[in-house]
């Protein structure tokens, strides 16, 4: 376990480095594509989402969310990453809204620097954004 700091310029560089980026959305959307047909289907989107516990969870502690309304919210989701409504989400239009909502998490972060607790196999994008400028600073030094 380990802790981070970053802000909003952290997380704007690391979607403005495109390697970094695409590396790190292509990774993930390899691991969210269940079945391996290059797309992702409502219901991979939605157990990817499932398993962050986003939506049943307040500040960490359990919610009683109704069923109905998480089907509601994870199908609002879905219909968000699926650009063309064709059904699935392709990883152009996972690429694209990922790059929105890392923009919309900097913006709320601004320059004002957080502290996040990451588990050492943490594969989240704001960590990635954290190594990437941890790296440049690294080879800053002489």
């Amino acid at each position: 376990m380990g802790v981070v700091i970053l802000d909003g310029s952290t997380v704007r560089a690391f979607v403005s480095d495109d390697t970094a980026f695409k590396k790190t959305v292509d990774e993930r959307f390899a691991e969210l594509d269940l079945n391996r047909d290059g797309v992702l289907s409502r219901s991979e989107l939605r157990k990817a989402f499932e398993s962050l516990r986003l939506l049943e969870t307040h500040f960490g502690i359990d919610v009683a969310t109704p069923p109905e309304d998480l089907t509601r919210l994870y199908n609002s989701i879905f219909e968000k990453f699926d650009g063309d409504h064709n059904g699935t989400v392709d990883l152009e239009e996972f690429r694209s809204e990922m790059k929105q909502i890392l923009l919309a998490i900097a913006d709320g972060l601004g320059s004002s620097p957080i502290q996040m607790v990451i588990e050492d196999d943490d594969q989240s994008f704001l960590k990635a954004a954290a190594d990437l400028e941890a790296s440049k600073v690294e080879q800053q030094r002489p």
